[in-house]
This record gives structure tokens, sequence and C-alpha cells, in this order.
């Protein structure tokens, strides 16, 4: 911890910024969303599988366009890429305040998985990984940490607002919260970001990296990397915390009809699921700097596992806590672990067009669970048997990632 302390203490700013980022993606995360999923239903007239498919459509689309647009952090100033970012979030949460039919609702799924889930969330991992090498575990974990502060403070208070207000009300609280305390952190935590994007350029050029004065190794393109045999096999891995994650706390409410678990203890168990996550999160950031991201990722799924089974399993209240718990930890080793191996097995002069071909695949995942495990439920296949079939999806995806690590770089 006093490494941490040391560290934020020199780098405060930008590691605040990688932090509110990944905060502010919560507006377009599943687990906010899916907060407001019965209320949908019933206003526009679906059922599971139509409520499920325009997500899974809309997640499609959006994992589509980040391809695009996440590869140009790599050449574009980061203050006016992430403003444009803000500027996204912003709109799509006034348009799913005003949405009135499905269309709409639609395009607002896609602008809330877009600009938040995806982008946010990109751009926030994207920068500490290229910024910081020797510490680039922590600054990853520190970054993380505003995914489970998310995960811990809106379920609760969606909530709340919904109750006391409405769940359009609730998506214009969400945007005056980005217009009034996103953007203006954006542009004060990125004041002085010329000095810092200079270094980076002079390290590139120069082959040998200013901090570690180690060399930078071979930058891959992203062309390069789909020609990579370990690239592939690692995917199952990198998607599965995504899909499974989300198609669990996409369809919460039927989880919840099944054990007899309230909404009300589901929401205040995120608490767990986002305690598991920070302490993972700071435990994860010291083992990659020490032991690297790659020895890590064929450990990072097994708590995975073992909270499907608990799912297929417990029907008692503290099952919730129990499975949100050890999601938790799955969460908190995926960013500084994923994050840095990309970095570590390609290089960062264009780790944003990897990252953003990684992210759209993990996006094209959690696009087909919602309309998958919909269906599935549809044909009442109860989702303890999907988190039978999940688990033997896990296992798989931890053989392959250890027969991708144990091949040579082409």
């Amino acid at each position: 911890m006093k490494d941490y302390i040391r560290f934020f203490r020199v780098e405060p700013r930008f590691l605040a910024f990688g932090f509110v980022l990944t905060l502010f993606s919560s507006f377009g995360q599943t687990f906010f969303i899916s907060l407001f999923g019965q209320h949908l239903e019933v206003e526009f007239d679906l059922t599971k599988t139509q409520y499920g498919l325009t997500y899974s459509l809309a997640t499609l689309c959006s994992g589509l366009t980040i391809i695009q647009i996440g590869r140009r952090i790599d050449t574009t100033d980061l203050r006016k890429f992430t403003m444009m970012l803000c500027l996204g979030v912003c709109f799509a949460c006034v348009l799913m305040a005003n949405a009135h039919h499905v269309m709409t609702l639609g395009i607002a799924f896609f602008c809330l998985r877009l600009f938040g889930q995806g982008l946010l969330s990109h751009t926030s991992m994207t920068s500490m990984s290229r910024y910081f090498t020797v510490r680039r575990g922590k600054a990853m974990s520190i970054a993380s940490l505003g995914f489970p502060a998310g995960e811990a403070i809106f379920p609760t208070l969606v909530v709340l607002s919904i109750w006391e207000f409405s769940w359009r009300d609730t998506w214009m609280f969400a945007a005056i919260a980005v217009a009034c305390v996103l953007i203006p952190s954006v542009l004060m935590l990125l004041r002085g970001h010329d000095t810092r994007h200079q270094a980076y350029l002079d390290s590139v050029q120069s082959g040998i990296d200013t901090i570690s004065h180690k060399t930078t190794g071979k930058q891959w393109t992203r062309n390069e990397v789909m020609r990579d045999p370990r690239f592939f096999l690692l995917l199952p891995a990198v998607i599965a915390p995504g899909f499974i994650v989300t198609g669990v706390f996409f369809h919460h409410g039927s989880l919840l009809e099944l054990k007899h678990w309230t909404q009300e203890w589901y929401a205040g168990s995120f608490v767990v699921f986002a305690g598991a996550q920070v302490i993972t999160s700071l435990i994860a950031g010291p083992l990659v700097d020490r032991f690297g991201a790659r020895s890590l990722v064929k450990l990072f799924l097994v708590p995975l596992a073992l909270s499907l089974v608990a799912i297929a399993m417990i029907d008692l209240p503290i099952g919730t806590r129990l499975f949100l718990g050890l999601f938790g930890v799955t969460a908190g080793l995926n960013g500084p672990v994923v994050g840095a191996m990309w970095a570590e097995l390609y290089g960062t002069k264009h780790l944003g067009a990897i990252r953003a071909l990684a992210t759209a695949i993990m996006v094209f995942g959690t696009a087909g669970s919602p309309v998958l495990f919909g269906a599935l439920l549809d044909q009442h296949i109860t989702m303890e048997t999907i988190a039978w079939g999940c688990c033997v999806y896990t296992c798989a995806a931890m053989a392959l990632s250890t027969v991708a690590l144990q091949l040579r770089q082409m």
C-alpha cells in the first residue's frame, strides 16, 4: 500500500484521470442498465428475448464501431478524444431519459455501450498501459478501481432514485453528473499532458524507455497481431468475464425469482462485488509488475468458474454475496492482468488499435449473452443450468490461454 501512496503522490492527476473514466463508464455497463430492465420491459412491452435482442444488437453495433473509433487514440490528442467521449455519454443519458419508441431505446443502448462501457474504459486502460511501464500494473489497478467504485455506489442510488422519482428522471440525473462532474474533471486532470506525451514519443522513437532504460521491444501493428495464433487462443479467456457476467447481470431478475432473493438484497450485495474487486485489483497491480501479466492470465478465471458453481448450487441468500464476491475477484484481476498483457505481448505504439480490436471482440461477447440467455430462459432453461454450461466454457478458455502462452513469438 505504501508503494501505491508514493506512486499516487508522483502522478496524482493522471491516475485520477484513469479512475474517473472507469467510474463514469458505469453508465454504459450492464450492471447499471440492468437495474432498469423490468421498467423497460413494461414500458416498451418487450419479452425477455426481445429486450435481450435489442440490447445485444445495440452492443454488437457498438463493438463494430469501437474498432474504428478506438484506434484514433493512437493519433488524436488525448484531451480532444476524451472530451468527445464525455459528450457522447451525456447525449446517451439524455436520449435514454426521453426514449418513447423501441428504436430510440436501441439507439440509446448503442450510445451508452459505445461511449460508456466501450470507449471510456478503453481510453482509461490504454492510457495507463501506454504512459506507464515500470509501474504499469499499479497504474492499471488504480484506474480499475473506478469499476468497483461505480458498482458499489450506483446500484443503491439507482434503486432509490427510481423509487423516489422515476426511471426517466434517473437517467437525466446521470446526464447532469456527466456534464457537471466528469467533463470538468477531465479538463482539470489532463493539464500538462503534453510533457508526458512527448516523453512517450521520445522513448518510442529511440527504442529505449525513458524510465526503465530498457528496450521497448517490437511494436506490433494490428495487422500483425491478427496473424498471431496466440491472440486467437487468448480471446476465449478475454471474452469469458464480460460474456458471462453480462448475461447474469442482465437477466438477474430470473435468477432472483428462481432463488427467491429480493431486488433490495441483490442491489445491496454489490458492495461485496465492489469490495472484492478493489482488494483484488490492488493485489494484482504489484503482482503484474513483479511477475508479468502473462504468468497470471491462465489463473484469473478460476474465481469466475467457482462463482458459477455457487450460482448453480446455492439457494440461500448468502449465495448472492458469494457469487458476486467471486465475480469481483475475477473482475479485479481482469483490468490489470489482461490490460497489461497486450502491452507485454505487442508493445505500446499501436496499443490503441490493438486494444480497440480486443475490446470490440469482448463487446461482441457481451452482445451475445443477453439474447442467448434470454432465449434459453424463454425455453424454461434455468439460470442454474446456464451457469453449469458457462462453467464448462470458462475451464476450456483457461486451457486455451495456457496453450497460447507456451507458444513462441511468431
